[in-house]
Protein backbone atom coordinates (compact mmCIF):
# COMPACT_ATOMS: atom_id res chain seq x y z
CA UNK A 1 0.00 0.00 0.00
CA UNK A 2 1.47 3.79 -1.45
CA UNK A 3 2.18 6.17 1.86
CA UNK A 4 -0.49 8.88 2.11
CA UNK A 5 1.06 9.90 5.56
CA UNK A 6 1.19 13.49 6.59
CA UNK A 7 3.85 15.78 5.23
CA UNK A 8 5.56 18.61 6.51
CA UNK A 9 5.25 21.95 4.60
CA UNK A 10 8.72 22.69 4.96
CA UNK A 11 9.69 19.30 3.17
CA UNK A 12 6.86 20.70 -0.14
CA UNK A 13 8.93 24.24 -0.31
CA UNK A 14 11.81 22.66 -0.50
CA UNK A 15 11.09 20.20 -3.15
CA UNK A 16 9.07 22.92 -5.06
CA UNK A 17 12.29 25.17 -4.79
CA UNK A 18 14.49 22.61 -6.12
CA UNK A 19 12.15 22.24 -9.22
CA UNK A 20 12.23 25.95 -9.43
CA UNK A 21 16.18 26.46 -9.27
CA UNK A 22 16.73 24.04 -12.07
CA UNK A 23 14.08 25.97 -14.35
CA UNK A 24 15.16 29.51 -13.44
CA UNK A 25 18.63 29.15 -15.18
CA UNK A 26 20.32 31.75 -17.45
CA UNK A 27 17.93 31.67 -19.67
CA UNK A 28 14.87 32.37 -17.72
CA UNK A 29 16.55 34.47 -15.44
CA UNK A 30 17.93 36.92 -18.04
CA UNK A 31 14.76 36.80 -20.16
CA UNK A 32 16.31 35.48 -23.29
CA UNK A 33 14.63 32.06 -22.87
CA UNK A 34 11.32 34.09 -22.10
CA UNK A 35 11.61 36.35 -25.27
CA UNK A 36 12.85 33.35 -27.43
CA UNK A 37 9.72 30.72 -26.12
CA UNK A 38 6.93 33.29 -25.14
CA UNK A 39 7.06 37.16 -25.55
CA UNK A 40 8.39 36.73 -29.37
CA UNK A 41 4.98 35.54 -29.97
CA UNK A 42 2.90 38.84 -28.62
CA UNK A 43 -0.58 37.98 -27.28
CA UNK A 44 -0.28 34.71 -27.81
CA UNK A 45 2.32 34.04 -25.23
CA UNK A 46 -0.38 33.81 -22.74
CA UNK A 47 -1.54 30.48 -24.48
CA UNK A 48 2.20 29.42 -24.58
CA UNK A 49 1.79 30.07 -20.41
CA UNK A 50 -1.27 28.13 -19.77
CA UNK A 51 -0.11 25.13 -21.89
CA UNK A 52 3.01 25.18 -20.05
CA UNK A 53 1.11 25.16 -16.51
CA UNK A 54 -0.65 22.32 -17.62
CA UNK A 55 2.21 20.51 -18.70
CA UNK A 56 4.66 21.25 -15.34
CA UNK A 57 1.78 20.22 -13.17
CA UNK A 58 1.15 16.61 -15.34
CA UNK A 59 4.86 15.71 -16.71
CA UNK A 60 6.19 16.66 -13.44
CA UNK A 61 3.94 14.78 -11.29
CA UNK A 62 4.59 11.69 -13.65
CA UNK A 63 8.72 12.02 -13.06
CA UNK A 64 8.37 13.01 -9.33
CA UNK A 65 5.72 10.16 -9.21
CA UNK A 66 8.04 7.85 -10.95
CA UNK A 67 11.60 8.57 -8.64
CA UNK A 68 9.03 8.52 -5.77
CA UNK A 69 7.65 5.20 -6.44
CA UNK A 70 10.82 3.45 -7.30
CA UNK A 71 12.82 5.23 -4.84
CA UNK A 72 14.48 1.86 -3.16
CA UNK A 73 15.80 0.66 -6.74
CA UNK A 74 19.11 2.21 -6.90
CA UNK A 75 19.74 1.50 -10.59
CA UNK A 76 16.12 2.64 -11.49
CA UNK A 77 16.07 4.24 -14.47
CA UNK A 78 13.21 6.61 -15.35
CA UNK A 79 14.25 6.92 -19.50
CA UNK A 80 13.59 2.69 -19.53
CA UNK A 81 10.12 3.35 -17.46
CA UNK A 82 8.76 5.68 -20.05
CA UNK A 83 9.82 5.03 -23.15
CA UNK A 84 11.05 1.51 -23.27
CA UNK A 85 14.24 -0.11 -22.82
CA UNK A 86 15.67 0.41 -26.21
CA UNK A 87 14.64 3.98 -26.40
CA UNK A 88 15.08 4.15 -22.86
CA UNK A 89 18.82 3.43 -23.42
CA UNK A 90 19.67 5.88 -26.20
CA UNK A 91 18.18 8.86 -24.05
CA UNK A 92 20.09 7.73 -21.47
CA UNK A 93 23.17 7.86 -23.22
CA UNK A 94 21.86 11.07 -25.32
CA UNK A 95 21.14 13.19 -22.16
CA UNK A 96 25.09 13.95 -20.98
CA UNK A 97 25.39 15.26 -24.66
CA UNK A 98 22.35 17.53 -24.32
CA UNK A 99 23.68 18.75 -20.97
CA UNK A 100 26.68 19.06 -21.91
CA UNK A 101 25.57 21.24 -24.80
CA UNK A 102 23.61 23.95 -22.46
CA UNK A 103 25.98 24.01 -19.73
CA UNK A 104 28.18 26.34 -21.93
CA UNK A 105 25.10 28.76 -21.94
CA UNK A 106 25.10 29.10 -18.26
CA UNK A 107 28.47 29.33 -17.98
CA UNK A 108 28.41 32.25 -20.79
CA UNK A 109 25.75 34.09 -19.43
CA UNK A 110 27.70 34.43 -16.42
CA UNK A 111 30.72 35.88 -17.84
CA UNK A 112 28.41 38.02 -20.53
CA UNK A 113 26.61 39.41 -17.24
CA UNK A 114 29.65 40.31 -14.94
CA UNK A 115 31.33 41.90 -17.82
CA UNK A 116 28.17 44.02 -18.67
CA UNK A 117 27.64 45.15 -15.24
CA UNK A 118 31.06 45.27 -13.70
CA UNK A 119 33.51 45.54 -16.71
CA UNK A 120 35.10 41.68 -15.60
CA UNK A 121 36.92 39.94 -18.34
CA UNK A 122 34.15 37.60 -19.88
CA UNK A 123 36.48 34.88 -19.14
CA UNK A 124 37.29 35.80 -15.88
CA UNK A 125 33.57 35.65 -15.08
CA UNK A 126 32.95 32.45 -16.82
CA UNK A 127 36.17 30.15 -14.87
CA UNK A 128 34.35 32.05 -11.36
CA UNK A 129 31.12 30.59 -11.78
CA UNK A 130 32.62 27.27 -13.41
CA UNK A 131 35.11 27.09 -10.06
CA UNK A 132 31.54 27.60 -8.38
CA UNK A 133 29.88 25.20 -9.64
CA UNK A 134 32.79 22.21 -9.44
CA UNK A 135 32.99 22.66 -5.65
CA UNK A 136 29.08 22.47 -4.88
CA UNK A 137 28.77 19.44 -6.90
CA UNK A 138 32.37 17.87 -4.84
CA UNK A 139 29.97 18.39 -1.54
CA UNK A 140 27.08 16.45 -2.92
CA UNK A 141 23.50 16.30 -3.81
CA UNK A 142 21.85 16.44 -0.59
CA UNK A 143 24.11 19.41 0.63
CA UNK A 144 23.64 20.74 -3.15
CA UNK A 145 19.69 20.39 -3.12
CA UNK A 146 19.64 22.47 -0.25
CA UNK A 147 21.88 25.00 -1.34
CA UNK A 148 19.41 25.21 -4.96
CA UNK A 149 15.96 24.58 -3.74
CA UNK A 150 17.23 28.02 -0.51
CA UNK A 151 18.69 29.85 -3.90
CA UNK A 152 15.59 28.86 -6.44
CA UNK A 153 12.98 30.34 -3.92
CA UNK A 154 15.39 33.37 -3.30
CA UNK A 155 15.58 34.08 -6.73
CA UNK A 156 12.01 33.89 -7.75
CA UNK A 157 10.71 36.12 -5.22
CA UNK A 158 13.24 38.81 -6.41
CA UNK A 159 12.74 38.37 -10.36
CA UNK A 160 8.96 38.83 -9.49
CA UNK A 161 9.57 41.96 -7.52
CA UNK A 162 11.68 43.24 -10.75
CA UNK A 163 8.62 41.95 -12.88
CA UNK A 164 5.84 43.51 -10.64
CA UNK A 165 7.07 46.80 -10.73
CA UNK A 166 7.77 47.35 -14.38
CA UNK A 167 4.51 45.58 -14.78
CA UNK A 168 2.91 48.68 -12.86
CA UNK A 169 5.05 51.17 -14.34
CA UNK A 170 4.63 50.49 -17.71
CA UNK A 171 0.72 49.34 -18.17
CA UNK A 172 -0.13 52.04 -19.99
CA UNK A 173 1.77 50.56 -22.49
CA UNK A 174 -0.05 46.80 -23.32
CA UNK A 175 -2.37 48.29 -25.65
CA UNK A 176 0.82 49.37 -27.89
CA UNK A 177 2.15 46.15 -27.52
CA UNK A 178 1.13 44.87 -30.48
CA UNK A 179 3.18 47.26 -32.76
CA UNK A 180 5.81 45.55 -31.81
CA UNK A 181 4.60 42.18 -33.18
CA UNK A 182 6.92 42.42 -36.03
CA UNK A 183 9.45 43.20 -34.03
CA UNK A 184 9.59 40.70 -31.75
CA UNK A 185 9.09 38.07 -34.29
CA UNK A 186 12.57 37.99 -35.14
CA UNK A 187 13.24 36.50 -31.81
CA UNK A 188 10.69 33.53 -32.56
CA UNK A 189 12.68 29.90 -32.09
CA UNK A 190 9.84 28.12 -34.11
CA UNK A 191 7.26 29.10 -36.52
CA UNK A 192 3.85 28.76 -34.51
CA UNK A 193 3.58 29.67 -31.09
CA UNK A 194 1.72 26.33 -29.79
CA UNK A 195 4.96 24.73 -31.19
CA UNK A 196 6.96 27.23 -29.22
CA UNK A 197 4.80 25.55 -26.07
CA UNK A 198 5.87 22.11 -26.95
CA UNK A 199 9.24 23.06 -27.32
CA UNK A 200 9.43 24.46 -23.70
CA UNK A 201 8.00 21.68 -22.14
CA UNK A 202 10.58 19.49 -23.93
CA UNK A 203 13.45 21.39 -23.16
CA UNK A 204 12.61 21.70 -19.85
CA UNK A 205 11.57 17.78 -19.09
CA UNK A 206 14.54 15.82 -21.09
CA UNK A 207 16.71 18.26 -19.71
CA UNK A 208 16.06 17.92 -15.76
CA UNK A 209 14.61 14.27 -16.01
CA UNK A 210 17.34 12.78 -14.11
CA UNK A 211 17.19 15.51 -11.32
CA UNK A 212 13.51 15.26 -11.07
CA UNK A 213 13.33 11.69 -10.51
CA UNK A 214 15.90 12.30 -7.44
CA UNK A 215 14.05 15.07 -6.11
CA UNK A 216 11.24 12.61 -6.45
CA UNK A 217 13.33 10.37 -4.24
CA UNK A 218 13.78 12.21 -1.78
CA UNK A 219 9.97 12.64 -0.71
CA UNK A 220 9.16 11.15 2.39
CA UNK A 221 5.89 10.60 1.31
CA UNK A 222 3.79 10.76 -1.73
CA UNK A 223 2.05 13.81 -0.43
CA UNK A 224 5.65 15.96 -0.35
CA UNK A 225 6.06 15.16 -4.36
CA UNK A 226 2.41 16.03 -5.15
CA UNK A 227 1.91 19.31 -3.60
CA UNK A 228 5.71 19.63 -4.27
CA UNK A 229 5.18 20.01 -8.18
CA UNK A 230 2.18 21.54 -8.06
CA UNK A 231 3.75 24.55 -5.66
CA UNK A 232 7.06 24.64 -8.07
CA UNK A 233 4.49 24.72 -10.88
CA UNK A 234 2.29 27.62 -10.60
CA UNK A 235 5.11 29.71 -9.27
CA UNK A 236 7.32 28.86 -11.84
CA UNK A 237 4.55 29.80 -14.40
CA UNK A 238 3.25 32.83 -12.31
CA UNK A 239 6.94 34.43 -12.86
CA UNK A 240 7.21 33.52 -16.37
CA UNK A 241 3.25 35.17 -16.82
CA UNK A 242 5.22 38.45 -14.95
CA UNK A 243 7.84 38.66 -16.63
CA UNK A 244 6.45 38.06 -20.12
CA UNK A 245 4.01 40.98 -19.31
CA UNK A 246 6.62 43.07 -18.32
CA UNK A 247 8.90 42.46 -21.75
CA UNK A 248 5.79 42.94 -23.14
CA UNK A 249 5.07 46.15 -22.55
CA UNK A 250 8.87 46.96 -22.95
CA UNK A 251 8.48 45.50 -26.13
CA UNK A 252 10.57 48.04 -28.28
CA UNK A 253 13.54 48.30 -25.86
CA UNK A 254 14.25 44.85 -25.04
CA UNK A 255 13.61 43.12 -28.62
CA UNK A 256 17.28 43.07 -29.49
CA UNK A 257 18.84 42.58 -25.99
CA UNK A 258 20.34 39.58 -24.76
CA UNK A 259 19.61 40.31 -21.16
CA UNK A 260 15.98 42.14 -21.18
CA UNK A 261 15.33 41.46 -17.57
CA UNK A 262 18.46 42.99 -16.07
CA UNK A 263 17.11 45.93 -18.53
CA UNK A 264 14.17 45.98 -16.78
CA UNK A 265 15.63 46.13 -13.44
CA UNK A 266 17.98 49.00 -14.33
CA UNK A 267 15.00 50.87 -15.36
CA UNK A 268 13.55 50.95 -12.01
CA UNK A 269 16.82 51.59 -10.36
CA UNK A 270 20.73 50.84 -11.36
CA UNK A 271 20.92 50.08 -7.62
CA UNK A 272 18.13 47.24 -8.46
CA UNK A 273 20.03 46.50 -11.48
CA UNK A 274 23.29 45.99 -9.85
CA UNK A 275 21.38 44.01 -7.04
CA UNK A 276 19.98 41.72 -9.93
CA UNK A 277 23.28 41.05 -11.62
CA UNK A 278 24.10 39.20 -8.66
CA UNK A 279 20.71 36.94 -8.51
CA UNK A 280 21.29 36.12 -12.25
CA UNK A 281 24.37 34.82 -11.43
CA UNK A 282 22.89 32.57 -8.70
CA UNK A 283 20.42 31.67 -11.08
CA UNK A 284 23.06 30.07 -13.32
CA UNK A 285 24.90 28.86 -11.12
CA UNK A 286 21.80 26.52 -9.57
CA UNK A 287 20.94 25.36 -13.00
CA UNK A 288 24.63 24.82 -13.92
CA UNK A 289 25.39 22.53 -11.06
CA UNK A 290 22.14 20.18 -10.71
CA UNK A 291 23.24 19.90 -14.57
CA UNK A 292 26.98 19.05 -13.70
CA UNK A 293 25.61 16.82 -10.83
CA UNK A 294 23.57 15.03 -13.39
CA UNK A 295 26.28 14.28 -16.39
CA UNK A 296 28.90 13.22 -13.46
CA UNK A 297 26.00 10.77 -12.01
CA UNK A 298 25.10 9.12 -15.54
CA UNK A 299 29.43 7.88 -15.03
CA UNK A 300 30.82 5.80 -12.45
CA UNK A 301 34.06 4.54 -13.07
CA UNK A 302 37.21 4.44 -10.40
CA UNK A 303 35.36 5.44 -6.99
CA UNK A 304 34.39 8.44 -5.37
CA UNK A 305 38.09 10.46 -6.35
CA UNK A 306 37.53 8.91 -10.41
CA UNK A 307 34.39 10.66 -9.85
CA UNK A 308 35.75 13.80 -8.87
CA UNK A 309 38.26 13.80 -11.40
CA UNK A 310 35.57 13.10 -14.67
CA UNK A 311 33.91 16.34 -12.87
CA UNK A 312 36.95 18.46 -13.02
CA UNK A 313 37.12 17.53 -16.71
CA UNK A 314 33.98 17.59 -17.07
CA UNK A 315 33.69 21.45 -15.80
CA UNK A 316 37.04 22.43 -18.03
CA UNK A 317 35.47 21.67 -21.04
CA UNK A 318 31.74 23.38 -20.32
CA UNK A 319 34.29 26.52 -19.51
CA UNK A 320 36.06 26.49 -22.86
CA UNK A 321 32.67 25.97 -24.41
CA UNK A 322 31.25 28.85 -22.41
CA UNK A 323 33.47 31.44 -24.47
CA UNK A 324 31.09 31.91 -27.09
CA UNK A 325 28.17 33.92 -27.32
CA UNK A 326 25.35 33.92 -24.82
CA UNK A 327 22.86 35.03 -27.20
CA UNK A 328 24.04 32.65 -29.88
CA UNK A 329 24.04 29.58 -27.33
CA UNK A 330 20.26 30.15 -26.59
CA UNK A 331 18.84 30.59 -29.89
CA UNK A 332 20.77 27.72 -31.35
CA UNK A 333 20.96 25.05 -28.70
CA UNK A 334 17.37 25.24 -26.73
CA UNK A 335 15.01 24.81 -29.56
CA UNK A 336 17.42 22.17 -30.82
CA UNK A 337 17.14 20.51 -27.18
CA UNK A 338 13.79 20.68 -27.56
CA UNK A 339 13.26 18.61 -30.52
CA UNK A 340 15.32 15.84 -29.43
CA UNK A 341 13.02 15.72 -26.17
CA UNK A 342 9.59 15.48 -27.55
CA UNK A 343 9.78 11.72 -28.23
CA UNK A 344 10.39 11.56 -24.55
CA UNK A 345 7.38 13.05 -23.83
CA UNK A 346 5.56 12.13 -25.89
CA UNK A 347 5.94 8.67 -24.14
CA UNK A 348 5.44 10.11 -20.70
CA UNK A 349 2.27 10.94 -21.59
CA UNK A 350 1.49 7.61 -23.25
CA UNK A 351 2.41 6.12 -20.20
CA UNK A 352 0.93 8.26 -17.69
CA UNK A 353 -2.56 7.63 -20.29
CA UNK A 354 -1.83 3.99 -20.01
CA UNK A 355 -1.06 3.99 -16.32
CA UNK A 356 -4.30 5.83 -15.68
CA UNK A 357 -6.56 3.35 -17.51
CA UNK A 358 -5.20 0.29 -15.92
CA UNK A 359 -5.89 1.24 -12.40
CA UNK A 360 -9.14 2.25 -13.26
CA UNK A 361 -9.77 -1.26 -14.99
CA UNK A 362 -8.74 -2.69 -11.48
Amino acid sequence: MENQGTYKKSSVIKLAGAFIAWIIGSGFATGQEILQFFTSYGYRSYAVILINLAGFIYFGWLILKAGYEHREEEKFNHFKYFCGVKLGTFYTWLIPIILLLIMPVLISGAGATLNEYYGVEHWIGSAIMTALVLIAYLIGFERLMKIVSTLGSSIIIFILVVGTISMIQNWGNFEEASRYEELLGSSQNSPHWLISAVLYLSLVFITGSTYFTKIGMTAKVRQEAKHGILLGSVVAILTTAIINTAMLLNAESIASLSIPVLFLAKNISHLLGSVFSIFLILGMFSSCTAMLWTVCNRFTFGGKRGNQLFAVFIAILVFVLGLLSFTDLVATLYPLVGYAGLVFIGSMLIKGIKTKFQKSRN
